[in-house]
């Protein structure tokens, strides 16, 4: 069976869907909680402690899990550049070194294996970052795996 009469099989064709989840595939949180800087903090300190531990892991992996490790370095950069200095006082703030970071044409780091791979997992990982400043979610989460 075809899947679209699958869905008109189960009376699930004509939902309604507000034009806004079609348009961006969710509906996106436009309402930025308060920052909490010892928040931000702990969650950049917990993310450096994560990455250092799936770099290890990638490394043991062998060839095939290059990939992660560059994932994992990427990581562990922009936490740990956010995490110095006073970027985590303020929402402001914290945006503007995260903008600055984003403007660099080229990312430095030890353990690199492929840096046009790193560049691009540092520059996701400034994306998801600046998701969750805007909004503020997301930061009270320190489990390992997110």
């Amino acid at each position: 069976m075809h899947h679209s009469m699958w869905w008109r099989g189960h009376g699930l064709v004509g939902f309604a869907v507000p034009a806004e989840s079609r348009r961006y595939g969710i509906m996106a949180k436009t309402v930025a909680g308060p920052w909490d800087a010892t928040a931000v903090q702990a969650w950049l300190a917990a993310r450096m402690a994560a990455a250092r531990s799936d770099q290890v892991v990638a490394e043991r992996t062998g060839y095939t899990a290059q990939d992660d490790c560059d994932k994992a370095n990427a990581e562990e950069m922009v936490c740990t550049l956010m995490a110095a200095g006073t970027a985590v006082t303020a929402r402001a703030t914290f945006l503007a070194r995260l903008q600055s970071l984003s403007e660099r044409d080229d990312y430095i780091w030890r353990g690199v294996y492929n840096d046009t791979r790193f560049d691009r997992h540092v520059r996701s990982y400034i994306r998801k970052l600046v998701r969750m400043a805007k909004t503020s979610d997301g930061f009270g989460n320190i489990a390992h795996y997110q």
